[in-house]
Order: C-alpha cells, then sequence, then structure tokens
C-alpha cells in the first residue's frame, strides 16, 4: 500500500492520502485529480488564495512603503533632498533581486518539489523585512549600501513567490474557477497597496506634530528627523506582518498532487523499464496473461470481428506507449521541448508580454505628480503636508483605477477567457499612450487624470492578471514552474529598463534647451504605446486555456499524453467494438 504522506491543512487539502488506500498509481493519479478539478468553489478556495496571496501582497505593500519611506529617510540622511542615482538605486534593488528568485526558485520547484521550499521565500521575506529597519549609518559602511543589500535578498524571496504561488494555486484549483482564484491570488496587490498607503497615513498623522512646524526641508530639526526615522523604519517593518500569518500554512502544505503523482509514475515507469522491481514483473505478468486470453477470443471470431479487434490491439498498445509518459525533466529536454517553435512560441509570448507590459506598468508612474495636483495633492514644502499628500493621494488613485481593474479581471477571467482579455487590454492600453503622448498639452490637467485611471484599470482589466494568470497553467508539469518563474523575470526585467533607462529620459534635453522639467514626458509616453503594441502582437501567439483541466493543456498544446493515458477524448476498447461484437464474445 502507498505510504501516507506529509502536509495538509485548512488552506492547501492532501488530496494524496485520500486516496492511499488505492494500489493502482494511475487509478490513484486519476481519482486525485478529478477531485480537485470538480471540486465546488468553496471557503477551501478562499483560504488557499489568502495564503498564496500573502506573498503578492508583501510586494505590493513593499513598492508602496519604499516609495514613500525614501521621501522620509532623506530628511534624515540627505537633509530632504535624496541624490537621485540613490533613489533608484534603492527603488531598483528589489527588482534585480526579484528576477533572480523568480528564475531560481522557479527552477528549483521543478527540480525538488512544491513543499520543500514553498515557505522559504516568505521566510527570506521576513527576515530582510526586519534587518532593513533595523539597519543605520555607520563610519565603517554606508547606509545606502547595506540597505540595498537587504533589499536585493528580500527581492529574491519576493521572486520566489511568483512562480510557486501561481502554479501551486494552479494545481490545487478546481477547472472551473482556476482562473478566478489565481486572479485573486495576484489581486492581493491592490490589497498590498492599499494597506501601505493606510499604514502610512496612520504613521504621519500619529507624528504630526513633529513634522507640522517644518515648513521646508531645513527646519526639519531632531525631534522632525527622530520622526521620520521612526515611521520609515515602522512603515517598512510592518511587511512582515502578513507573511508571519501565513507562514505555518505554507510550511505545512503538502506535495503538489500533480507534481507528486507524476514522480511517482515516472519511478514506476522507470522500473518497468528496467525490469529491476517486482512490480514491474508483476505487472507484465498480469498483462501477458490477459493478452493470451484476448487472442484465444479472438480465435473464435469471424473476420470482420478480428478486424475490429485488431483495431482495439493497436489503441491498447498506442495507450501504452502513452502509460510511458512525458520524458523527464532535463535542462537538454528543456532546450528540445521549447526549441521547437510550436512549443517555444508559448515561452516567447508569455515571456515576451509580461516584458512589455511591465516597461509601461512601472513607467506610467511618472505621471504622478502632475496627476497629484490635478486632485488636489500636489507636493508641499511642508514636510508633514507634503508626505500626507503623497500617501493619501496615491491611496486615492489606487482605489480609482488599479482595485477595480483587479477584480474585474477575477470575476470575468473564467467567462471571457484569459486571451480576449490579453489582447483586449494591450490594445486599449497602446490607443491610451498615444493620446497621452501625441496630445499630451492638448487634453489638460482633468483630461491627463481620467487618461491616467483609464490605464490603471485596463492594465489590471488585462495584461497585468493574464500575464500572471498564463504562465501559471499553460506549461507541462515537469517545467510549469521553470517557464513561469521565466516569464516573470521577463518582467521584472522590463520594469528594471523602465525605472533606469527610459525613466532619465524624461528630462532629456530639457536644461541645454530651456525647457521645463519633464519636457520629454509625452516622448516617453509614446515610447511605452510602441511597446503596448509589441504586447498586442505577441498574446496572438498564446492559445486559450479557460475550463480545461491543466493534463488537456498540456496535451493540446504541448503533444504530451499524460501518464495513465490522454485526457482528451480518444477511441477507447469499448468505442471500438460494436456492441454485436460484445453480444457475440459473451
Amino acid at each position: 500500500m502507498p505510504e501516507v504522506t506529509e502536509g495538509g491543512n485548512a488552506a492547501f487539502h492532501n488530496y494524496l492520502n485520500d486516496f492511499s488506500h488505492i494500489e493502482d498509481p494511475l487509478e490513484r493519479r486519476r481519482l486525485a485529480l478529478q477531485k480537485i478539478d470538480e471540486a465546488k468553489f468553496g471557503w477551501y478556495h478562499v483560504k488557499a488564495i489568502l495564503v498564496a496571496g500573502v506573498g503578492f501582497l508583501t510586494d505590493a505593500y513593499d513598492i508602496f512603503a519604499i516609495n514613500l519611506g525614501v521621501s522620509m529617510m532623506s530628511y534624515v540622511f540627505w537633509g530632504g533632498h535624496i541624490p537621485s542615482s540613490t533613489e533608484t538605486l534603492l527603488k531598483v534593488s528589489t527588482s534585480v533581486g526579484t528576477v533572480i528568485g523568480q528564475v531560481g526558485f522557479g527552477t528549483m520547484a521543478d527540480i525538488v518539489g512544491r513543499k520543500k521550499i514553498y515557505g522559504l521565500e516568505l521566510i527570506i521575506v521576513i527576515v530582510t523585512t526586519i534587518l532593513q529597519c533595523t539597519t543605520g549609518h555607520s563610519p565603517a559602511i554606508e547606509f545606502p549600501a547595506i540597505l540595498t543589500f537587504y533589499r536585493i535578498i528580500m527581492g529574491i524571496g519576493i521572486g520566489g513567490d511568483y512562480p510557486l504561488s501561481s502554479i501551486i494555486t494552479s494545481e490545487f484549483a478546481t477547472t472551473k474557477w482556476r482562473g478566478a482564484i489565481m486572479g485573486a491570488v495576484f489581486a492581493s496587490q491592490g490589497w498590498g497597496q492599499i494597506t501601505g498607503g493606510i499604514v502610512a497615513m496612520i504613521l504621519i498623522a500619529a507624528y504630526k506634530s513633529q513634522l507640522i512646524d517644518a515648513n521646508t526641508a531645513a527646519e526639519c530639526g531632531p525631534a522632525c528627523m527622530k520622526a521620520c526615522d521612526q515611521m520609515w523604519r515602522i512603515l517598512i517593518g510592518f511587511g512582515a506582518v502578513p507573511g508571519m500569518i501565513a507562514l505555518y500554512f505554507r510550511l505545512t502544505i503538502p506535495e503538489s498532487p500533480r507534481y507528486a503523482l507524476d514522480a511517482e509514475l515516472n519511478k514506476i515507469t522507470n522500473a518497468q523499464t528496467s525490469g529491476g522491481s517486482s512490480s514491474a514483473s508483476e505487472f507484465n505478468t498480469t498483462a501477458d496473461e490477459k493478452d493470451q486470453g484476448f487472442n484465444t477470443t479472438v480465435k473464435s471470431l469471424d473476420n470482420k470481428e478480428r478486424t475490429e479487434i485488431n483495431q482495439v490491439n493497436v489503441n491498447n498498445g498506442n495507450e501504452e506507449a502513452h502509460n510511458q509518459g512525458p520524458p523527464k525533466a532535463s535542462f537538454k529536454d528543456f532546450r528540445h521541448h521549447f526549441g521547437q517553435w510550436k512549443y517555444g512560441k508559448i515561452l516567447l509570448a508569455t515571456a515576451g508580454c509580461w516584458f512589455m507590459l511591465d516597461v509601461a506598468f512601472y513607467g506610467i508612474s511618472l505621471n504622478s505628480a502632475v496627476i497629484l495636483q490635478t486632485i488636489g495633492f500636489a507636493s508641499s514644502d511642508n514636510v508633514y503636508h507634503k508626505l500626507y499628500n503623497s500617501a493619501a493621494g496615491n491611496l486615492i488613485l489606487i482605489c480609482a483605477g488599479s482595485l477595480p481593474g483587479y477584480w474585474f479581471s477575477v470575476f470575468t477571467i473564467d467567462t471571457i477567457g484569459r486571451k480576449p482579455i490579453q489582447v483586449g487590454g494591450f490594445a486599449i492600453l497602446t490607443a491610451l499612450f498615444c493620446i497621452i503622448g501625441f496630445a499630451y498639452h492638448k487634453v489638460g490637467s482633468h483630461g491627463l487624470l481620467a487618461l491616467y485611471v483609464l490605464a490603471q484599470f485596463f492594465q489590471n482589466f488585462g495584461p497585468n492578471v493574464t500575464t500572471f494568470i498564463i504562465p501559471g497553467e499553460i506549461f507541462p508539469t515537469r517545467y510549469r514552474s521553470t517557464a513561469h518563474g521565466i516569464s516573470a523575470a521577463s518582467g521584472k526585467i522590463g520594469a528594471i529598463i523602465a525605472q533606469t533607462a527610459l525613466g532619465t529620459l524624461i528630462n532629456h534635453n530639457c536644461a541645454r534647451d530651456g525647457k521645463e522639467e519633464n519636457c520629454w514626458l509625452p516622448h516617453v509616453m509614446e515610447i511605452f504605446a510602441l511597446f503596448m503594441l509589441l504586447g498586442f502582437l505577441l498574446s496572438f501567439l498564446l492559445p486559450e486555456t479557460k475550463r480545461m483541466t491543466l493534463e488537456e493543456i498540456s496535451e493540446k498544446y504541448h503533444g504530451e499524453v499524460p501518464l495513465g493515458g490522454p485526457s482528451i477524448s480518444t477511441p477507447t476498447y469499448n468505442d471500438t467494438i460494436s456492441s454485436a461484437s460484445i453480444n457475440h464474445m459473451v
């Protein structure tokens, strides 16, 4: 009898143990996957969403927190004016670590399994978050250097959460609502941004008496500096709290049923191939006995019926070939599989679309100063008003555009489909960025506000959600995590380019030509429109995956028939033999 496996909690049920009494591994696999795929949406799935969504909540919270935290730090370490290079370094450092984590953890999850490393990435985030808010300046080492180091390591943990939470959610989700469940996990980013805004506003309000009298950065005295120093540490450090709550559930998850069952069946197949196990011998003996009995029956039939039976033998032979399953995961097989255009184009599309999107997703924030001024939350020389307006204004914009967009995707992705939402989102974003770029000085501040909110909405009710979901379900089990990590890393590379190379273009030759600051911003928006157009075109390489099991997706789009036979309808014994022949044999 198969051994009972470890793990399982209120958020991730251990389906393997439900059928541990079944001796036949193929039947055990079929029953376990059927139970997962056909389950009704319930509180079990909600708990899984909360546990898996913690990483994305922390990621978005940190992005919001560091943007405001840098302003707070500037009054403590740089007299209110942080060098632009240092500011960019602190903001980009997390993305650099994220790329490493996405590729590293993504690959490891396909090598050692999901269970062994799920939770490790959250431990990294928690520890480095605490270390960040306890560090300070010293004669031996520069403050920005040590903070950057911690943020890179934290980014590795955040990066690891992308492929792990995506594929684990995908492999435990019911087929009918898999897209909504994965979308809800990713939509935790919206709650992270809102949490960051609320925590920041509470802190700024709590320290108002120490900040309000500082009308300029020069007037921020010892009490003001101490308040800012305490605020940024609390703001950054609070990001570890959600992770601590969810850590237990991640460390006690069972192994993903699809990964565990495929690994078990691969071992059995290898044993049968080598002939080195008694179970393989018994299997072959039983098969031979059945074949002899079957052939004896065939001899008693007429020619027509023999022809039908021979067709069955052909089908059974094909099925035995299918039972060998997909090849074992290896770098060589990875290159061979994705080196074929019909499979490689899918990875190109998932990685390319994510790259194109993130260039503009992180670059749209370049308009924030103008937008905040339009809604009455302009920057101020007063320390209190500057910090409060930044926190409150960005919180309003998130609620107006980003958050609704996330949940429109969640509620429609399993009915409209992944591909239509992504293609439509890229098309609308291309048009919006063209309008912002070519008509920047004509639409006015209120028009720009409307376009900004629409861009935020259609990024999330569009490719920002779908580029996360599709890689988590479109690839075979043995490379699902690796391919998702590669796709996600491509997106972060796009974000780094947007924050560094393209971000500096907004002031291109402005001082030399005697123009106002950010004079090149309209042209940068035009560049973003080009990236959206490229994303639109790449999206046509993607197939649709809604309401299909993961095995059906692998079989249809990667030509991989799972162990135990095809999941998509194929001729079977009963389909091939006529009822008359069966009656005659009986």
